[in-house]
């Protein structure tokens, strides 16, 4: 895609690319093409970044009135997992999810304490796992768990052990 469209456009193109992915899927095997799969479908692909499966519900209720089970959810999320349209994530004792399709890679900062994640960019990293060599394996993507304290924590550490001290 060229780096020149608009966010709008790129999401259009993004949204148009998921939907005939799932359209084929639903044909292919038989399955019915419910207003529910496509409206998480679109739920799932206007959140920038990570969701829960709690937050997902959140947005279809509030934002496109559109209230499903949580077990719709989940067996909804597990069949996009399965077509490689989002990706699961386990950051300290909480699942979240992400839109994955026309995603870069990237890793994560995850703060030990208090659970933060922020995602990071590296292209030095991304360089690395592309030119890897590996047997018997087709490389499609990657996710990276970068484990630490964040500052926000590292400073409130400092601040407990200098009050601690002074006492």
């Amino acid at each position: 895609m060229p780096r020149f469209m608009k966010t709008s456009d790129r999401r259009g193109n993004v949204r148009q690319a998921v939907e005939r992915i799932l359209d084929n899927y639903l044909a292919m095997s038989n399955h019915r093409r419910t207003p529910e799969r496509y409206a998480i479908l679109r739920a799932v692909y206007s959140i920038n970044g990570h969701f829960t499966l709690d937050e997902l519900g959140e947005k279809l209720v509030t934002e496109y009135k559109f209230p499903v089970s949580r077990g719709t959810l989940y067996n909804t999320l597990n069949l996009f997992m399965e077509l490689r349209l989002v990706i699961r994530h386990r950051f300290q004792g909480t699942t979240k999810y992400e839109a994955c399709y026309a995603a870069d890679n990237h890793c994560h900062q995850i703060c030990t304490v208090c659970g933060k994640v922020t995602e990071v960019k590296s292209p030095e990293i991304a360089e690395a796992i592309k030119s890897m060599k590996l047997k018997r394996f087709r490389k499609d993507g990657f996710s990276l768990y970068i484990y630490g304290i964040c500052s926000t924590c590292q400073a409130a550490i400092t601040r407990q052990k200098n009050n601690q001290k002074a006492k």
